[in-house]
């Protein structure tokens, strides 16, 4: 009763929220002739993301290689072909690809630049419609856009640049009347910095750069938690504001403006977080949505740290433990799902945990796709794609059937504890639990994971407590699923164990006596190049025969 009136309300406030999302889009069309069109920019901010000279030459040749799918244009325009796939779309409409173009700084480059940017003006500027207009695609490309208009109006004529500044200014007008309408999170975050940076990189009142300032401000006091975690919960959502933010801020100082008061202590803020979810191999954990991570992004972010230092060992209002011996890191799952707008990206991995060793991570979870369909999307919400336990195969966290609600979680565990201990011997450990299975079955997990002082071995526990007051009355199947990295190869040394070796020789030998431990196929969603194979270990037992299984991961060399 309690989840369909939760459930109700969701979707009432959802469906008010689109009312008025679409009668601002209205007053926003009757009035797009009263915008003033400024006559220049006055800056264009850095991009600290990577340039790749093949992508601009591939661009010449008209030739678009987005989201992981190929467009041959043939020298026409790519907006006027049906695009390959939804991500596809995105990335061609937020325009982050014009950083490649100022890989040669030509004459041809600008010139190619500038036409499929005018391309976009006459097919999308006036339609107000599909994904080029959705909020966060705007906001990504208004950024792009003006960090980029040296490249794009580089010899530009009086007409284009008129009609590049009318369209630019009337963007960002529609992101101003978007902004109550947007959930909360990443995409009203990144429309803020929109806002903040046409503020100061075009000619704009005082108090425009003011109130803008002020907006900015109060994402870092919603959004960004004591500890420098984002409440998103995902560990890749600090990159990704980090890699605005730095540039934003540096704009700012350079034009001698006031910069937003939280601006520096937030971004401050956000440096340790972002090193704890790093692995041994330098990429960051993948938690609640996180997704693989190019190495010169990460790096372009972190030479700018000025907090450097240790790495904490927890982050309480994120709700992630860290375990550190030798060379090997585990990095756990400690809290409920986030809520508000999160809950609709959010995943069921309550209680998960990665680990890396050396140079490698060795269990991991399977992570979210960078360009895959919303169906792998889903799929790798759920707790299954996840290093921990699953019941009767049903997630920890229950997801909304419905589309209209983006499958936001709207049953999430509630309650999960924690306790931390290091030992006389070095020993450090965390004991932890989640009601996510209560209400279904009845049962509390419980997990408790050590790590030795020399990084050499890790224990596990998995416990399944039956709550007072419920008795099992069908059979209730328990899976302990440990994920393995692509990159690590695994063979079955007995019933009960598994040797998982990494490229470099690296080995760790995975065992649970008393149970079998299984190989099976898995699939990783958050490589590189795109959801790729994988194998998973596996330990399958039926609560009403066993409600505890033991672990073990030693190192062998």
């Amino acid at each position: 009763m309690q989840s369909g009136r939760r459930f109700a309300s969701m979707y009432v406030r959802e469906a008010w929220r689109r009312a008025l999302r679409r009668v601002a889009l209205l007053r926003l069309k009757l009035f797009r002739r009263s915008i003033k069109v400024p006559e220049r920019l006055i800056v264009a901010p850095t991009d600290l993301r990577g340039i790749d000279p093949h992508v601009a030459d591939e661009i010449l040749n008209g030739r678009f290689l987005l989201a992981g799918r190929m467009l041959e244009t043939n020298g026409k325009s790519p907006f006027t072909f049906t695009l390959p796939s939804r991500p596809f779309a995105t990335r061609l409409h937020s325009f982050g690809w014009l950083r490649h173009m100022r890989a040669h700084k030509t004459e041809r480059n600008s010139a190619a630049a500038r036409a499929i940017v005018d391309s976009w003006l006459s097919v999308h500027a006036g339609r107000m419609e599909g994904i080029a207009w959705e909020t966060d695609v705007t906001a990504q490309r208004v950024i792009a856009w003006l960090s980029h208009s040296p490249v794009v109006l580089q010899n530009a004529d009086r007409g284009f640049y008129r009609r590049f500044m009318k369209s630019l200014a009337f963007q960002v007008r529609f992101l101003h009347r978007m902004a109550p309408y947007t959930l909360g999170g990443l995409e009203l975050f990144r429309l803020r910095i929109a806002l903040a940076m046409a503020s100061v990189a075009m000619p704009t009142r005082a108090s425009t750069l003011k109130r803008a300032a002020q907006a900015l401000d109060r994402e870092f006091d919603s959004q960004i938690l004591p500890d420098g975690g984002h409440v998103s919960r995902n560990p890749r959502a600090g990159l990704e504001l980090l890699l605005d933010l730095l540039p934003l801020r540096q704009t700012y100082v350079n034009l001698g403006h006031d910069l937003p008061q939280k601006l520096i202590s937030g971004i401050d803020r956000m440096y340790p977080a972002l090193r704890f979810f790093r692995h041994q191999d330098g990429d960051l954990a993948l938690f609640n949505g996180a997704t693989s991570t190019l190495a010169n992004e990460l790096m372009s972010v972190l030479r700018y740290d000025e907090t450097a230092g240790q790495p904490f060992k927890a982050l309480p209002q994120s709700r992630y433990q860290r375990l550190a011996g030798g060379k090997t890191i585990i990095i756990a799952d400690t809290g409920t799902p986030p809520s508000g707008g999160a809950l609709r990206s959010a995943h069921a991995g309550t209680l998960s945990f990665e680990m890396s060793s050396g140079r490698h991570r060795f269990i991991v979870n399977s992570g979210s796709p960078k360009f895959a369909g919303h169906r792998y999307v889903q799929m790798a919400r759920t707790t299954a794609a996840h290093s921990t336990v699953i019941l009767n195969d049903t997630s920890s966290s229950r997801f909304s059937l419905s589309p209209f609600l983006n499958h936001a979680i709207t049953e999430p565990a509630r309650t999960v504890t924690v306790e931390r201990a290091e030992t006389e011997d070095g020993r450090d450990g965390i004991k932890l639990s989640h009601d996510g299975y209560v209400r279904a079955f009845g049962v509390l997990h419980e997990r408790e994971i050590t790590l030795n002082a020399a990084g050499t071995i890790v224990t596990g526990r998995d416990r399944l407590v039956v709550r007072e007051g419920y008795e099992i009355d069908e059979p209730v199947k328990a899976v302990a699923r440990f994920h393995v990295h692509p990159s690590i190869v695994l063979q079955q040394s007995d019933g009960e164990s598994v040797l998982l070796t990494a490229p470099d020789g690296e080995s760790w030998l995975f065992s649970a006596p008393g149970n079998e431990v299984l190989i099976s196929e898995d699939i990783f969603f958050a490589d590189s190049s795109g959801i790729c194979g994988s194998d998973q270990i596996e330990i399958d037992f039926d609560l009403g025969e066993k409600t505890e299984i033991r672990w073990f991961l030693s190192h062998k060399g």
